[in-house]
């Protein structure tokens, strides 16, 4: 249905806890490295559980080399820096949510070229950002809301 995109994910957990979200939607998973830990990191695989099997992970050696496959396809770019709020878009099957690392979010001229794709989650003054995982949550269950949760029952 929909593309997920972690952009040098650096806690295990997080990408497993994706991964089965992934394993729940349908959503594609697309890790561009360098990578902060192992595919085989067991906290990786502990946190996506039993669902690997139902996740369809691809993996990059840089973002050069995930644009070079997917050059014709929609992104969009999750950031604390985003002018638009996720809630903005009709988002369409096939679409790719761009995500940052946890500590460092995505790199500046990333989002300076990309500013009117870049979305984000509103919250209080003076909060910095969600975990990296509820952020997936919120966004991708809110654009498979506007999808009308199809192929979900």
């Amino acid at each position: 249905m929909f593309n997920i995109v972690l952009f040098e994910p650096e806690i295990p957990q997080n990408t497993g806890n994706i991964a089965r979200l992934c394993a729940a939607t349908g959503c594609h998973l697309h890790l561009i490295g360098p990578l902060g830990f192992s595919l085989e990191d067991r906290k990786l695989k502990r946190a996506g559980l039993d669902y690997w099997h139902l996740v369809d992970v691809h993996v990059y050696d840089s973002f050069d080399d995930f644009t070079a496959k997917h050059a014709d396809k929609k992104f969009y770019y999750l950031t604390t820096k985003g002018m638009n709020y996720y809630t903005d878009f009709d988002y369409q099957a096939g679409d790719f949510f761009v995500f940052g690392a946890e500590t460092h979010g995505l790199p500046e001229d990333l989002i300076k070229a990309n500013k009117e794709l870049c979305l984000r989650i509103p919250m209080v003054q003076g909060a910095r950002c969600l975990n990296l995982s509820n952020s997936v949550a919120i966004v991708i269950y809110h654009a498979l809301y506007k999808q009308k949760f199809r192929g979900l029952s």
